[in-house]
Formats: C-alpha cells, sequence, structure tokens
C-alpha cells in the first residue's frame, strides 16, 4: 500500500491514507485506523469504454480533494457515477467535489436522510477544520437492487457492479456494492473492521440480518466503511457483538436500568479492543426502543445519547480524527 497525500498546501492530510488495489482496477481508499469521521472510499477502474465508478467521499474538502486527486491519478479521470452507501456526513460531504462530472446514485431513504440532516457533523464537532461541505443529494435513486453494467469486459474493472440495499441496519437508507467477478464488496458501515458496529440510526436486528446478507454473498474480500481491508472472518466478530447487545438490552430492561447506567457497568468482554468503544451506549438506546417495539431507525433524540456517550467517555466527548 502506497502512502497518499495531497500536496495542496492548504489542503494538506497526513500520512493516515492509504491506497490498496485490492483487486485488477478495484482500489480501497482507506482512512487509518478509521475511528470517528475517518471512512473509507473506493473506486473501480475499468476500460476507455467504461465509467470510473467511486465509493462515498470523505467529511472534510481538504479530505474530499485528496480522494479526488488520488482517483484522478489512477484512473486518468474523474469518476463518472458516485455511489453513497449511506447518509451520514463523512461518506457525503465531498459530493459536490466529484459533481456535475459523477451522476450521485443512492437508496433514496439515504437522499431523503441528507435532506433531513444536512450539514450536521460541525455541530457536533465545531473545532475540525471542516473546509467548504455542501448538501449535494444523489440524483439516481433505487428500490431494493441495482446493477451497473461497467464496459464490456475488457478492462480490468469491468464487469457488473451490483447495489444492493439490505434494509434497515446502519441507517434507513445504506447500500451494499458488490462486485461480484472480482469478489469484493464494499460494506459501508455495515461493517467496520477493528471498531465498534454502530447502528443508533438503524436497527440492531436489521444489522444482524445484513451481516447474514453479506455472508451469502460470498465475497473473499471485504471493504469496510471504516478500518483495514479483511476477509469474511469480520463478519463473526459483528454478528457476536450484536447478539451481546441485544441480550445486555433485554437485561438491562429487565433490570429496570437506564442505557446509561447499563454501558457503565457493562463487561465488554472480547469486545474490549475494538475502537471507539464509547459507541456502546448509543447501540443500547436503539436496543431498547426496539424491544420497546418501536419501528426500525425511528429518529432517537441524539443531544440525549451524546449527553450519554460523554457520560461514558470518562466526560469528554468523542474524538473526531476527520
Amino acid at each position: 500500500m502506497a502512502d497518499v497525500i495531497c500536496h495542496e498546501e492548504e489542503f494538506m492530510v497526513a500520512s493516515d491514507v492509504k491506497l490498496e488495489e485490492v483487486a485488477d482496477g478495484v482500489f480501497a481508499y482507506l482512512q487509518l485506523p478509521g475511528g470517528w469521521c475517518l471512512n473509507n472510499a473506493g473506486f473501480v477502474v475499468g476500460s476507455e469504454e467504461s465509467e470510473t465508478v467511486l465509493i462515498d467521499t470523505a467529511a472534510t474538502e481538504g479530505r474530499a480533494r485528496a480522494l479526488r486527486d488520488t482517483v484522478v491519478a489512477t484512473a486518468g479521470r474523474m469518476p463518472g457515477v458516485l455511489v453513497n452507501t449511506h447518509h451520514h456526513g463523512d461518506h457525503t460531504f465531498g459530493n459536490h467535489l466529484f459533481t456535475p462530472h459523477a451522476r450521485v446514485v443512492a437508496h433514496p431513504h439515504c437522499r431523503e436522510e441528507i435532506l433531513r440532516t444536512g450539514v450536521d457533523l460541525p455541530t457536533i464537532w465545531p473545532d475540525v477544520a471542516w473546509g467548504d461541505i455542501a448538501v449535494t443529494l444523489p440524483t439516481t435513486t433505487y428500490a431494493d437492487r441495482m446493477t451497473l453494467h461497467n464496459g464490456d469486459g475488457d478492462g480490468s474493472g469491468d464487469g457488473d457492479i451490483e447495489l444492493i440495499h439490505p434494509g434497515v441496519a446502519h441507517t434507513v437508507g445504506d447500500t451494499v456494492v458488490w462486485l461480484p467477478e472480482q469478489r469484493v464488496v464494499f460494506t459501508g458501515d455495515l461493517i467496520f473492521s477493528g471498531g465498534t458496529p454502530f447502528v443508533f440510526m438503524g436497527s440492531v436486528a436489521g444489522s444482524l440480518a445484513a451481516v447474514w446478507l453479506l455472508r451469502g454473498l460470498g465475497a473473499e474480500t471485504v471493504v469496510p466503511g471504516h478500518g483495514p481491508v479483511c476477509g469474511p472472518e469480520v463478519y463473526d466478530m459483528v454478528e457476536r457483538y450484536l447478539t451481546w447487545i441485544l441480550r445486555l438490552a433485554e437485561q438491562g430492561r429487565e433490570a429496570g436500568i437506564t442505557p446509561r447506567e447499563l454501558a457503565l457497568e457493562a463487561d465488554l468482554g472480547e469486545f474490549a479492543g475494538l475502537g471507539e468503544p464509547e459507541r456502546l451506549v448509543m447501540n443500547l438506546h436503539r436496543a431498547y426502543a426496539e424491544l420497546e417495539g418501536l419501528p426500525d431507525g425511528t429518529p432517537l433524540p441524539l443531544p440525549d445519547a451524546l449527553a450519554d456517550v460523554i457520560a461514558c467517555n470518562g466526560g469528554a466527548p468523542p474524538v473526531c480524527h476527520a
């Protein structure tokens, strides 16, 4: 893997960025180690007759410009298609740097959530150098599945690219990007590699179902939404964590204690080594809501959950790495 640095002085980006070719013409753009707002992207470069397909952008203007520079330097052109795997700003705030060259594709609920939440992350982390970021909506949406027929098969990155909506999981509008010929899957934030799963805006049970869907694809290479590239063995860890969250929430509700109280006394066990452990309390808020019968993805009060995160993080807000 090679270090990728944006050399525009105003937008210098640290060498936490790695470009990894995970299959012929298929690149994972990794911002490591992958904590809050330090997401992965990816792109597929095919023959001259095909379009370069970009998967997600980045949180800040500087990081999105560095991504754009890398795509153009590698592919020799701007991407013609940009897929947003979900609405969170670390995956979408850079959209405007790729349009109108690229049409933006996503699930309709992703589009709706981008419109509803707007440029929200600076209100949580006001000290980050966000730069010029803007709400840029997807212009093409699909319901359950969509196939991009990319190229005639002569280029290394040519072949079908399947977009799959797994149902409500990490968010209400997730997209899995599956390359069956290369056996590569870009999961978005359905999967964190080395980090704690995050389902506050989606569903615990739905995230479990998404893991089962991913496992059924038979991918050999998994590009997660955050963290290093991995293999399908990562699904086992995510499945165990989500199952544990549901059991823990059931015990907490039976004991009549709040998600905050439960998180403060919980033994993380095998999950203690995962990054961003403070996400536990937000995941418990979602699990409690599901046990109370709220529909998957029902918006929960974010200020209350963030206050609990701070309480569970030693009185400090979580660190944004963007």
